[in-house]
């Protein structure tokens, strides 16, 4: 197969206006990395049609192993065609792997530099890593390092003493910015799987170290590819909203060193059940939720040339009642599609306890840096200069949703992270008369174009707003305004709704949890603007602010036909 370089101008690329989120370029690209001093090349095969945000597997082979000729000769490409992966494949320096951690921080680096949407866009949930033969050494070694980083590792070979140099290191935190990934490198449960061939020596010392990391129990258990399973401990002291205890460590002795597609196809298939989200103090770990095994149906409709998409969860309780229910719209970050939020929100499980149905749509496209991608997706982009009416797509939507089920029009509501948090505000400016009440998260204007401050929103949205106290485009701890220290832009904002909704500018105050709430009043006390900062988060959002936007704030406000808004029941005015 033909090696390739990216294009150095990839914005001529027309992209699919009926699958946007597709990868512009397919083939195996060369990329580098710069680490420790030194440029390291790896490669990526991105097959045909293949979208984004699909996961991510970073392979380090066995250093005897020729990478073009294995991608030519073997399984893999068939097996990452078959699996929709971004197949990332590391090269050995000088022919050989280094144990001594060097050859670790260049597979993390490698992590890093794949989400920099410079010729494709993935996301920090989803990747994984494999190694094999005396590679295995290498990835176990990365991903003890940047544990929090990583959803799953698999190696298949026999470890040496020097695999555990790494176990008391971490990577130091770090911002990328505008790709929204942040590394924290925290010491955090991870699903693996080991082949060797016996469970001796070293193998049994990594053994050791990740059955202690993932708090797994002793007694064992087996199944037709793993002769040893370690469920973890059934003692657990946290709730299991934001992250669930899932992290298996499994064995498999008798190894002799021939790989097979089957064996890799049975590891995946476990490994990619696992997803690691973005939440306060470290990225969490969770079940992946599909939405086919969920029962999401997805939807198209057709809006300025494009085909636009949601998926739609409506509670098996909904479907038989056939009784009027609330609608709620939820809305992912750029870069991100609507199923991936579906996990990394956890919105649906809150509308089947309470009752709702919840929607979410995909955005559309715009261009992030000149020359670069075309088609990365954004609330309110634009192509070929023509800015996207995201709003209008969103009202087609509701519609849509309305003709197929029972739906309280006096409770629609809208929430969203990041790009969703911005398309969240725009909706309550833009169809105040639709939305009873919104909650953007991590982010609530866009800070690449001026502000404009709405004249007024009538009839009139309540907010609730909800950051990190390390979220990069919400706060600045140096300049920032307000008691939450949030950017100039924020702060006029939301300073601008206390106006317009006549609010007490000095706020009621609480803290629960991990979060410090700011509650402004009318004069009537009805809580129009809710301010929530997050302790230890940077910019993400987590399951459990689905539950307190739902349950602590949207639920409790309804809009009649008229426009009158509703706080439990009672006029607001």
């Amino acid at each position: 197969m033909e090696i390739k370089k990216f294009p150095k101008d990839i914005s001529t690329i027309e992209i699919d206006r009926h699958y946007p989120a597709t990868c512009l370029i397919e083939g195996l690209f060369e990329e580098t990395v710069h680490v420790n001093g030194t440029q390291r090349k790896f490669y990526t095969y991105l097959k045909p049609g293949l979208r984004y945000n699909r996961p991510c597997l970073v392979v380090a082979l066995d250093s005897h192993i020729d990478i073009h000729s294995c991608i030519d000769n073997s399984f893999w490409k068939d097996f990452a065609d078959q699996n929709e992966i971004f197949l990332h494949i590391l090269d050995p320096e000088n022919g050989a792997w280094n144990e001594d951690g060097t050859d670790a921080d260049y597979m993390n680096q490698v992590y890093i530099r794949i989400q920099s949407r410079q010729a494709y866009v993935t996301m920090q949930d989803n990747i994984y890593a494999f190694g094999f033969g005396n590679g295995a050494v290498i990835a176990q070694q990365a991903v003890m390092k940047m544990s929090s980083e990583w959803a799953g590792l698999a190696t298949f070979s026999d470890l040496s003493e020097k695999t555990l140099l790494k176990t008391t290191e971490e990577k130091q935190n770090q911002n990328t910015g505008k790709t929204e990934l942040s590394i924290d490198g925290a010491k955090v449960q991870v699903p693996v799987w080991m082949y060797w061939t016996e469970n001796t020596g070293a193998n049994s010392e990594v053994a050791s170290y990740w059955k202690k990391q993932n708090d797994s129990s002793e007694e064992k258990f087996s199944n037709a590819f793993a002769d040893e399973i370690y469920f973890p401990s059934k003692v657990n002291k946290r709730s299991t909203v934001n992250e669930e205890k899932v992290s298996e460590v499994r064995i498999t002795n008798g190894y002799n060193g021939e790989l097979t597609e089957e064996m890799v196809q049975h590891t995946w298939e476990y490994l990619q059940q696992h997803c690691r989200h973005r939440g306060f103090g470290h990225k969490m770990l969770r079940t992946r939720m599909a939405p086919e095994d969920y029962g999401f149906t997805y939807h198209e409709i057709a809006h300025q040339g494009f085909t636009r998409l949601w998926y739609e969860y409506v509670p098996e309780d909904i479907k038989q009642s056939g009784k009027k229910v609330p609608l709620v719209v939820c809305m992912h970050g750029r870069g991100g599609t609507a199923e991936s939020f579906i996990s990394l929100s956890g919105m649906s499980r809150v509308a089947e306890e309470r009752g709702f149905i919840v929607i979410f749509p995909e955005a559309c496209v715009y261009q992030q840096r000149p020359g670069g991608l075309t088609n990365i997706l954004l609330w309110n982009g634009f192509y070929k200069d023509q800015k996207t009416d995201d709003t209008g797509f969103i009202l087609k939507a509701i519609d849509d949703v309305k003709t197929r089920n029972n739906i309280d029009e006096t409770r629609i509501y809208a929430c969203g992270q990041s790009s969703g948090g911005m398309m969240t505000s725009r909706l309550a400016l833009d169809a105040p008369e639709i939305f009873a009440a919104v909650s953007p998260w991590s982010a609530i204007v866009d800070p690449d174009h001026e502000l404009v401050l709405p004249e007024k929103i009538d009839p009139a949205v309540p907010y609730m707003f909800l950051f990190g106290d390390r979220d990069w485009l919400c706060t600045d701890k140096e300049n920032g305004k307000l008691e939450y220290k949030v950017t100039g832009m924020i702060a006029s904002f939301l300073e601008h709704l206390m106006k317009l909704y006549g609010l007490d500018p000095v706020p009621y105050t609480y803290v629960c949890g991990e979060i410090t709430y700011y509650v402004y009043m009318n004069q009537k006390h009805v809580p129009m603007l809710t301010v929530g900062n997050v302790k230890d988060m940077t910019h993400a959002n987590y399951p459990r602010e689905s539950w307190i936007a739902y349950d602590e704030f949207l639920c409790r406000y309804s809009k009649a036909e008229d426009g009158t808004l509703f706080y439990m029941g009672k006029p607001v005015k």
